[in-house]
C-alpha cells in the first residue's frame, strides 16, 4: 500500500492498511496509525505521531520545525488524533521546549492552507476552516468551529462549542458555548444550534443564555458578574466551566457588542 515513488524512511513505524501515495516523504522519527491515507506530495517530518484512520491530503506538512526564532533544535512532537482530516496544504508544526508538543485531537477537520503553530492544543471534533492562522501556544476546546480566514493571537484560548465568524481577528479569549463576530470581535449570542446538535437540553441552553446575559448584557463588570453568578446561580457543570474559564483568562475575554468604548 506504499507507492514505489513515495520516500519512506525504514525507521518510520507504519501501521497496517496505511496507504501512502506517490511523491510523499515520510521521515524516520514518525508513527502512523492503522488505516491512515497519506495523499501525494505530503511531507511528514520527524516528530509526527499520526493516529488511526486519518486522511492527509496533497501538499500538507506535519511536524515541520516551529516558526519561532527561539527554537534551538530541541526534540519535540506533533500529534494528530484518530480520524482527523488535514486538507490540502495545511500545516501543523511541532512544539518547542515550552510545551514539547503540538496536539490536534480526534475527529478534527483542518481545511486547506490552515496553519496550526507550535505548542498549540486543539481539542476533539474541532473544525478549522480554510486559510486560518492559529498562532503559537493557542488552546482550542472540543467542538469549536473557526471560520475561514480567521487569525488567532498567540497564547489565546477558545472554549468548547464556540463558533467564530469567518475573517475574525481573535485577540482575546472566547469563553465556552458562544458565538463571536463583528470587528472588534464581540459576543453575539450562544451557539444554540450547535449545542442542540450535540445533545444539550433546552434547560441547559436556557441556563447558558441566562449566565451570559449576566456577563455580557448587564451593567456589571466581569468580576462583579462572576461574583453574582457564584452567589445566585445554582452550580452546574456549564456554570462552573464558564466561571473557571473566565477566572483563568490572563488575556481577558471578548466583550459584549457595543461595550468596546467603555
Amino acid at each position: 500500500m506504499i507507492h514505489q515513488l513515495a520516500a519512506v524512511d525504514k525507521r518510520a513505524k507504519i501501521g497496517s492498511n496505511v496507504v501512502i501515495d506517490p511523491f510523499s516523504m515520510i521521515a524516520g522519527d514518525v508513527e502512523i496509525g492503522d488505516g491512515t491515507w497519506i495523499g501525494s506530495n505530503v511531507t511528514i517530518m520527524d516528530g509526527a505521531r499520526i493516529g488511526k484512520n486519518c486522511k492527509i491530503f496533497p501538499g500538507a506538512v506535519v511536524a515541520a520545525i516551529p516558526q519561532d526564532l527561539k527554537f534551538s533544535g530541541e526534540s519535540s512532537l506533533a500529534y494528530i488524533g484518530d480520524n482527523t482530516i488535514l486538507r490540502e496544504c495545511s500545516t501543523v508544526n511541532r512544539g518547542t521546549k515550552a510545551l514539547g508538543y503540538t496536539k490536534v485531537g480526534r475527529n478534527c477537520l483542518i481545511m486547506a492552507t490552515a496553519h496550526v503553530a507550535h505548542d498549540c492544543i486543539v481539542g476533539d471534533n474541532v473544525v478549522i476552516a480554510n486559510a486560518c492562522g492559529i498562532a503559537g501556544h493557542v488552546e482550542i476546546g472540543d467542538y469549536a468551529i473557526i471560520g475561514g480566514l480567521s487569525a488567532i493571537h498567540q497564547f489565546s484560548r477558545v472554549g468548547k462549542h464556540v463558533m467564530i465568524s469567518g475573517g475574525s481577528l481573535v485577540r482575546k479569549d472566547i469563553p465556552p458555548f458562544i458565538k463571536v463576530a463583528r470587528e472588534p470581535l464581540s459576543y453575539t449570542g450562544i451557539n444554540s444550534i450547535g449545542l442542540r446538535r450535540r445533545g444539550f437540553t433546552n434547560e441547559q441552553i436556557f441556563e447558558i443564555q441566562s449566565i451570559y446575559r449576566v456577563i455580557f448584557q448587564s451593567k456589571n463588570n466581569t468580576s462583579q458578574a462572576l461574583e453574582y453568578l457564584e452567589k445566585e446561580h445554582l452550580p452546574t457543570a456549564e456554570r462552573d466551566e464558564i466561571i473557571t474559564f473566565i477566572q483563568n483568562s490572563p488575556r481577558g475575554i471578548v466583550k459584549g457588542y457595543g461595550k468596546h468604548k467603555e
